[in-house]
C-alpha cells in the first residue's frame, strides 16, 4: 500500500479516480493498491514566540530578538481532524511508501514535508510532479514518480523562506510597535519594500509640479505638424503668427518597416497583470480562478514563472491550438499555421512550463464555467494563440517641416500586416474591452510625402499643454516592478529577481490592505497615511527592494543546492540582530505619529479628566484611580459609561445576588466613593461611581431603592 498526499480533497479525487482507489472513507480514499489523502492547505505551522519561553509573551524591547534555538510546529486546531487522518495513514502497517503530491513547487513541498516530520513517519518518500490534473498527465507522472531526496533543496529553500519571513516578520513588528506605540507596525520580508515603492511613487506624485507649456502647429493638406516644447507663449505665438499663409517645405521624410513580435506564453505574473488591465481581477483573483481552472483540469499548474514550453510539447501545443479554435475562439479563424517552434524552449523552462489550456476544453461545457474563470480561460487560450502567431508589421513614417525658419515635425503609422494581433483584437472585441489611452493615441497614417515637398498658405495654431504626474500604480504595474525589483543591480546571469515570487505576490499586496497600510481606489492602490508614516520610519534595511530582491535569488540557489540553508539563515539572523541593536529608542515627537485617536465618553467624576475608550474598557485618562468600566462586577458598554458619566440611570441584567441568584436592576450615579480591599494578599484601592439601585417593576408591585 502506498499513501498518496495531494494538497486538497479535490485534486485528490482526481489522482485517486486515475488511479483506481474508489473506496471512499472518512478523509481519504483507498483501492488499487493505493491510499489517497490531503492535506487542506498548511496543517502545521510554525509556532508562536510565546511558546518558547515566558520572555517572549510580553512585547518589550528588552526580549529581543526573539530567536529559537530549535524551531518549534504545531498543528492548526481548525484542522487537526485531517491532520489526524494522515497521522494514522502514515502509520498504518501496510503502508510501505509515501508519495507527495502536493503542488509541484516550493510551497507545496513544504506541506507536505512539514506533516510527514510532525507526524515521525519514516515511510520512503516518492515525488508526483505534474503541470496539469489530465489524466494523461496524472497518468505519465505516476510511471515516473522520483525519489523524495531529489526535491530536497526545493524543502530546505522552503523552510529558509518560512523561518526568515518569521524571524524579520516578528523582530521588525514588535520592534517598531514598542518603540513607538499605539497601532502595531508590521513588518515583512517582502511585503515592507513591496509598500516603500508604493510610498516613494505617491512622494513623486505629491511633490509634483505641473508646468503649463506651449506648441505652435502648421495645418497642411491634413497634416499637423507642430515644434517641440516652448515654455514661453509670447515666443509660441510669434512662430505662429510667423508661419501664417507662408509656405512650409518638406526638408526629411523618413519611413521605416518595423515588426512587433508575437508575445510570450503567460507566466502567472503576466496572466495576473493582463488580468487587471482587461478585467480589473485583482491577482489573488486571478490566482483563484486559475487555480480553480487547473482543478478543474482547464489549464495547466498556475503558480509558474517561465514563458515557455518544453521542447517535447510540440505536438501537444498543436493539439492545443486545434481545441482552442474549436471551442474558444471569438470571430477569428485560423488563417496560419502557428509557429509552435517559438514557444518551446526547455531552457528556460524551472519547475513548471507557461500556462496554457488543456485538452480537456474540447470536451468541458465551457458555458457552464463561472464568468470569471471563463474570462481568465479565454485569456490564456487568446495568449497561446497570439504567441505561435505571425509578426505584426507596420510602417512609421516622420516628416520635418521649414517654415520661415522654424522646425517643425509630424510623424505616422499604418499596418501592413496585422498578424497575431488580429487574435488580440478579436479577443477584446469579444469581451467588449475597448482601448486604453495610449492606444488611442495612436499615430495614424499620413498622406504620401516627398523631400522637397511644398505647401503654399499653412493654417497655424497654438496648442497648451501640462506636464504629468507620475501614475498611481495598478495591480498590473505594481506586479510588474515588484517582479523587476533590484534586476538592474543584477547580472543576466541571475535566475530570479525581483521582490516575491509569482505564486507569493498577490498576497503581499493582500496583507498591505489588510493591515491598513494601502487601500484599493478602483484600479489604484495607494499607500494611506499609516502606510507612509511607516516607511519614513523604517531604515533602508528593512524597505530596500534590492536586499529582498537578493534573498530571493538566495532561495533559488538554495533551491538549486549551490547554497547551504545555514549560510542563508545565518545572514538572515545577523541582520535582525544589527537591526534591533541600531534602533532602541525614538523621541517623545516620534511616538506621537501612530498614536490612536480614542474615543472621549465623558468627564471623570473624580478629577475632571476625559474619560476615553480603551482597549481593555474605558479609562480616565489622568489616571486618577476612578473605575469607570465597572459597576458590581458587570462590565459596561461604551453606551453605559457615556450614560452613567451623564448621571443617567442604566439598566443592568443578569447581576448575582449572594446567594447566587440572577436579577436585573438600574443602577443610578450619585457621586463617587473609594473602595479598598484585598485580593491574593494584594491591596486594592481607588474610586468607584456610588449609586443608588432600582429594580424593575413588577406586576403588582413597586420598585424599591436602596
Amino acid at each position: 500500500m502506498q499513501l498518496v498526499i495531494a494538497e486538497k480533497p479535490s485534486v485528490a479525487r482526481s489522482i485517486a479516480e486515475v488511479i483506481g482507489a474508489a473506496k471512499v472513507s472518512d478523509g481519504y480514499m483507498e483501492g488499487n493498491g493505493y491510499a489517497v489523502s490531503w492535506c487542506v492547505g498548511h496543517l502545521v505551522e510554525l509556532a508562536q514566540p510565546e511558546s518558547y519561553g515566558e520572555q517572549w509573551k510580553k512585547w518589550t524591547y528588552e526580549s529581543l530578538p526573539v530567536k529559537p534555538e530549535k524551531w518549534k510546529y504545531e498543528v492548526k486546531p481548525d484542522t487537526k481532524a485531517q491532520y489526524d487522518v494522515l497521522y494514522q495513514l502514515m502509520h498504518r502497517e501496510d503502508v510501505s511508501a509515501t508519495i507527495c503530491a502536493t503542488d509541484a513547487g516550493r510551497e507545496g513541498e513544504l506541506i507536505f514535508r512539514l506533516v510527514y516530520e510532525m507526524a515521525g513517519c519514516d515511510k520512503p518518500i516518492k515525488r508526483l510532479w505534474i503541470s496539469s490534473m489530465e489524466e494523461s498527465a496524472i497518468r505519465e507522472g505516476f510511471e515516473n514518480l522520483q525519489p523524495g531526496s531529489d526535491y530536497d533543496n526545493l524543502y530546505y529553500s522552503a523552510l529558509c523562506r518560512q523561518e526568515a519571513d518569521w524571524l524579520v516578520g516578528i523582530n521588525g513588528t514588535r520592534l517598531f510597535t514598542v518603540l513607538y506605540g499605539g497601532k502595531v507596525l508590521k513588518v515583512g520580508r517582502v511585503q515592507t519594500p513591496t509598500l516603500a515603492m508604493l510610498v516613494d511613487r505617491e512622494a513623486k506624485i505629491m511633490n509634483f509640479r505641473k508646468e503649463k507649456y506651449y506648441m505652435a502647429h502648421i495645418l497642411m493638406d491634413g497634416i499637423d505638424a507642430a515644434t517641440g516644447r516652448i515654455d514661453d507663449k509670447t515666443k509660441a505665438d510669434e512662430i505662429a503668427g510667423a508661419c501664417r499663409d507662408g509656405q512650409a517645405l518638406a526638408t526629411s521624410v523618413v519611413k521605416e518597416e518595423k515588426a512587433v513580435m508575437p508575445p510570450k506564453l503567460y507566466d502567472l505574473t503576466t496572466l495576473q497583470r493582463d488580468a487587471n488591465r482587461l478585467f480589473g481581477f485583482t491577482a489573488k483573483q486571478t490566482l483563484e480562478y486559475t487555480q480553480s481552472l487547473y482543478e478543474k483540469k482547464l489549464a495547466t499548474y498556475p503558480r509558474t514563472d517561465s514563458q515557455f514550453l518544453s521542447d517535447d510539447m510540440g505536438q501537444t501545443a498543436e493539439g492545443v491550438i486545434e481545441a482552442v479554435f474549436g471551442s474558444l475562439m471569438f470571430e477569428e479563424n485560423k488563417t496560419s499555421r502557428p509557429d509552435i517552434k517559438r514557444i518551446l524552449n526547455s531552457k528556460k523552462v524551472t519547475d513548471h512550463h507557461a500556462i496554457i489550456p488543456t485538452m480537456e476544453i474540447a470536451k468541458a461545457d465551457l458555458a457552464a464555467l463561472p464568468e470569471t474563470e471563463r474570462k481568465i480561460l479565454s485569456l490564456i487560450a487568446n495568449r497561446l494563440v497570439c504567441a505561435t502567431g505571425e509578426k505584426h508589421l507596420y510602417e512609421t513614417v516622420r516628416a520635418e517641416f521649414s517654415c520661415n525658419g522654424h522646425t517643425f515635425s509630424v510623424s505616422g503609422k499604418s499596418v501592413t500586416h496585422n498578424g497575431w494581433k488580429s487574435f488580440e483584437d478579436a479577443f477584446k472585441r469579444s469581451f467588449k474591452i475597448s482601448g486604453n489611452q495610449e492606444e488611442e493615441k495612436e499615430e495614424k497614417k499620413l498622406p504620401e510625402l516627398s523631400e522637397g515637398q511644398a505647401f503654399d498658405s499653412v493654417q497655424t495654431k497654438i496648442s497648451e499643454h501640462f506636464t504629468s504626474p507620475p501614475k498611481h500604480f495598478t495591480e498590473d504595474s505594481l506586479l510588474s516592478s515588484m517582479e523587476r525589483a533590484g534586476a538592474e543591480d543584477m547580472g543576466d546571469d541571475v535566475e530570479r529577481k525581483g521582490l516575491g515570487t509569482p505564486a507569493t505576490r498577490a498576497d503581499i499586496i493582500e496583507k498591505l490592505v489588510k493591515d491598513g497600510f494601502v487601500k484599493r481606489e478602483k484600479k489604484q492602490i495607494i499607500p494611506t497615511e499609516d502606510g507612509m508614516k511607516l516607511i519614513t520610519v523604517l531604515p533602508d534595511v528593512v524597505k530596500s527592494p534590492k536586499l529582498t530582491a537578493d534573498w530571493e535569488n538566495a532561495l533559488t540557489l538554495v533551491a538549486k543546492g549551490e547554497l547551504p540553508m545555514e549560510d542563508f539563515m545565518a545572514d538572515i539572523e545577523k541582520m535582525v540582530s544589527e537591526l534591533i541593536n541600531t534602533y532602541h529608542e525614538v523621541s517623545d515627537e516620534q511616538k506621537k505619529m501612530f498614536a490612536q485617536e480614542q474615543e472621549a465618553l465623558g468627564v471623570c467624576p473624580n478629577c475632571g479628566g476625559q474619560v476615553v475608550k480603551g482597549k481593555f474598557g474605558a479609562y480616565c485618562v489622568k489616571k486618577c484611580g476612578m473605575n469607570v468600566s465597572r459597576v458590581m462586577g458587570a462590565a459596561l458598554t461604551d453606551a453605559q459609561v457615556k450614560d452613567m458619566l451623564a448621571g443617567k440611570k442604566i439598566l443592568l441584567k443578569g447581576l448575582k445576588s449572594k446567594a447566587g441568584k440572577p436579577y436585573d436592576a438600574y443602577i443610578i450615579p450619585s457621586g463617587t466613593e473609594e473602595y479598598h480591599y484585598t485580593k491574593d494578599g494584594e491591596e486594592k484601592s481607588g474610586v468607584q461611581f456610588k449609586f443608588v439601585m432600582e429594580f424593575p417593576q413588577k406586576k403588582g408591585s413597586r420598585g424599591k431603592k436602596k
